[in-house]
C-alpha cells in the first residue's frame, strides 16, 4: 500500500482544523441569533405588561371619574337647581348673575340661600366615603367677560371664586354638618382666569353672558399620569 505524503497529511488537517473552526463560529453565530430573539421576545412581553399595565391605570382613572360624573348627572338633574354637569368632565357653571350684582364680587342673599342647597349635595358626593380617596382637587374658579382691563378682570375673577369658597370652607359653613371641613380645605383650590377662557355659542358667536361665570371643577388623584402614559404609548 501506497504511504501517504507528509503533505497530504497536512492538507488534510488543516481541512479538519478550518471546518472545525468554521462549525465553532457557526455555533457562536447561532448562540448569538438565538440571544438576540430571546431578549427581544423577553423586552416585548415586559413592554407588553407594560403597557397593559398603563391601560389598567388609564380604564381605572377613568372609569372613576365616569361614575362620578354620572352621580353628579343624577344628583341635580331633577334637583331644580338649574344646574348643567359637563357629561365628560364633571365641570359645573353658575352664571356670574345668579351669584353677584355686576361688578361685584359679593354674594347675593339669593345666592347664598342656593349655595346652601348646592354645597352640601356637591361636597357630600366628592367628599363622601365612596369618592373621598380618589379626590386630589377641587377648583373653584371665576372668569369674566372680555370688558375692561385685564388686572381689573383677573382680580374681579379671583374675588367671586374667593367668596365662593369663604362661603365654602369658613368655620361656620353650613358644610360641616355634612363633610370635614379639614379635608374639604386640604383639596380646595381657588382660581381666576380673568377672560381667558371664553364660551361661545353654537353658532360660534362670543357669548358674553356665559362667559361670565363661575365654575367648580374636581381632579382625581394620579389623573396627570394619563397624558404621560399616553405619551409614553405612543
Amino acid at each position: 500500500m501506497a504511504r501517504r505524503r507528509k503533505s497530504d497529511e497536512e492538507e488534510v488537517s488543516y481541512w479538519l482544523s478550518y471546518s472545525d473552526m468554521m462549525a465553532g463560529l457557526l455555533l457562536v453565530f447561532v448562540l448569538i441569533i438565538s440571544f438576540t430573539m430571546l431578549q427581544s421576545r423577553i423586552q416585548y412581553e415586559e413592554k407588553t405588561a407594560e403597557i397593559e399595565r398603563q391601560q389598567e391605570t388609564i380604564d381605572s382613572l377613568l372609569g372613576v371619574k365616569s361614575e362620578i360624573v354620572e352621580v353628579l348627572i343624577k344628583e341635580f338633574e331633577n334637583s331644580g337647581l338649574q344646574i348643567k354637569v359637563d357629561s365628560k368632565t364633571g365641570a359645573i357653571m353658575f352664571d356670574s348673575d345668579l351669584l353677584f350684582d355686576p361688578d361685584s364680587a359679593i354674594l347675593k342673599q339669593s345666592s347664598k340661600d342656593f349655595l346652601d342647597e348646592f354645597l352640601p349635595r356637591y361636597f357630600s358626593i366628592l367628599l363622601g366615603d365612596e369618592y373621598s380617596d380618589d379626590i386630589a382637587e377641587i377648583i373653584i374658579e371665576g372668569h369674566t367677560a372680555e370688558f375692561g382691563t385685564y388686572m381689573g378682570c383677573l382680580s374681579l375673577s379671583q374675588e367671586r371664586a374667593f367668596a365662593v369658597a369663604t362661603y365654602a370652607a369658613n368655620d361656620n359653613s353650613i358644610l360641616k354638618e355634612y363633610v370635614d371641613l379639614e379635608k374639604l380645605r386640604d383639596v380646595l383650590t381657588v382660581n381666576g382666569r380673568a377672560y381667558y377662557d371664553p364660551i361661545y355659542d353654537a353658532d360660534g358667536k362670543y357669548d358674553m353672558a356665559s362667559s361670565r361665570r363661575v365654575e367648580i371643577k374636581f381632579r382625581l388623584r394620579n389623573e396627570d399620569i394619563i397624558d404621560e402614559i399616553l405619551n409614553s404609548m405612543s
